[in-house]
């Protein structure tokens, strides 16, 4: 009688746990330059989920092209992040972009007008992927944002 009280109490729990939800894209936010030297450009961006299940699991960007002046230069990969049960989470986003792909002969012009309006419109498009008990769905994300610099 107490192992089948045991066994029915361990099912019901397992069955209780919503696992098959997604965790809600919020945004993308907090576009901006971390460090800029003579020959890189770093951008970081945070993009926002919300989780509602009673599980966690594991987000993955992987390929994320970033567009400075709709000039593809860089693509953004990170390693697994851990997802909280129930909550609001953000996982962080870096570029490091050399200078040479935004000076060159094709972005001379988007450069010259990003110099005189000191913003830059950089576009985010990939997937982000949520995995969790053999679960996945990926994101698609397709943001524009224009970014104030500082010269």
């Amino acid at each position: 009688m107490r192992k089948t009280l045991i066994l029915l109490t361990t099912i019901f729990t397992v069955f209780s746990c919503k696992v098959k939800e997604k965790p809600l894209f919020v945004k993308i936010e907090n576009i901006k330059v971390k460090t800029s030297t003579p020959t890189y450009l770093v951008l970081n961006a945070d993009a926002f989920f919300l989780n509602p299940n009673d599980l966690g699991g594991t987000l993955k960007s992987d390929g994320i092209k970033i567009s400075v002046n709709n000039n593809e230069i860089a693509t953004v990969s990170s390693n697994p992040f851990k997802v909280p049960a129930k909550e609001e989470f953000s996982i962080p986003l870096e570029a490091k972009i050399p200078l040479k792909q935004i000076i060159s002969d094709k972005n001379i012009s988007g450069l010259i007008g990003s110099l005189f309006s000191q913003k830059i419109n950089v576009k985010y498009k990939g997937n982000i992927t949520y995995k969790a008990l053999g679960f996945s769905y990926e994101y698609p994300i397709d943001i524009v944002q224009d970014v104030k610099i500082k010269l």
